[in-house]
């Protein structure tokens, strides 16, 4: 380590020694990760993709950082990383959706997924979900739903298929970025549970066989035990078929006891449930907030 009276030159000479350590150390992680994922061949259902996993370790890394570094820029290295040794266990492509040049969805995924990552843009959801479907895409990238979506994708991925795709991410994970207009939301879908990160939030679909007002199915909701839950959209189906879709705080399987309470809730109404996935929640400005000088 330099002295504290160390001159430029000694300054620098132990910057390249530092540089050198960090390399060593990736080419070791590159190395461990090789290995998991030759451990993962051997298990059923086990992929390379782990939303929830790099979640948890950025947490940590954001909570223990100091210094000049921004927060944001760790967060960004990190992801770098992920997605270039998710990349060494198998394939790793992105289909996301474009609807125009520019319109912000192609940088949200990378800065998840990497910049080097492949990505074919396509100017409709249904596209995009077919390609994750049958295999050509491993994530899809979509639009956060809004509640007042004229043609909403979610109830695409209404099946319990397995090659039919889930949520597992929310993007962006560090807040908005300088590459795209403030505000612009999306979601990851994979063919994939989604592992949970301990901070998260399921996002699922009520049927229902008539109208049912969003504050009474919150009531409902909350009555069943699920909490934190936020009214995301309604679909009309058909004259006795609505779909409610509904995200919830924490980590909900299906089989779930809470679940099976919403069965036949709102006298007799809620006919069905079904986990659409979920996703670990995104840093808040508070989080990424660094230190002034």
């Amino acid at each position: 380590m330099a002295s504290e009276n160390a001159t430029l030159p000694e300054l620098r000479g132990e910057i390249d020694r530092i540089d050198d350590a960090l390399h060593d150390l990736l080419i070791r992680r590159g190395e461990v990760v090789e290995r998991i994922g030759a451990l993962k061949k051997g298990l059923k259902g086990a992929s390379a993709l782990v939303p929830g996993r790099e979640a948890q370790i950025l947490q940590r890394l954001v909570a223990r950082h100091r210094g000049g570094l921004p927060r944001a820029v760790v967060v960004r290295l990190w992801r770098e990383m992920f997605a270039s040794l998710v990349g060494l266990q198998g394939p790793f492509t992105l289909a996301v959706y474009m609807p125009r040049r520019g319109a912000g969805y192609l940088e949200i995924a990378h800065e998840q997924f990497g910049s080097y990552t492949p990505a074919i843009s396509y100017t409709s959801v249904g596209q995009v979900i077919r390609a994750v479907t049958d295999g050509s895409a491993t994530v899809g990238v979509l639009p956060r739903p809004q509640e007042d979506d004229a043609s909403p994708w979610w109830p695409m991925i209404l099946s319990d298929s397995p090659s039919t795709p889930k949520i597992v991410a929310r993007l962006p994970f560090c807040g908005p970025g300088p590459t795209r207009g403030e505000g612009l939301e999306a979601m990851a879908v994979a063919r994939m549970a989604y592992d949970p990160s301990g901070k998260d939030r399921t996002v699922l679909t009520l049927e229902t066989d008539r109208e049912v007002s969003r504050a009474s199915m919150l009531r409902t909701l909350a009555t069943a035990g699920l909490e934190d839950c936020s009214y995301e959209g309604l679909r009309f189906v058909t004259a006795d078929t609505w779909l409610h879709l509904i995200e919830t705080g924490g980590y909900v399987p299906n089989g779930d006891e809470r679940l099976k309470k919403l069965l036949g809730a709102e006298a007799g109404a809620i006919k069905r449930t079904n986990i659409l996935g979920g996703y670990a929640v995104p840093f808040t400005p508070a989080d990424m907030k660094d230190p002034v000088p």
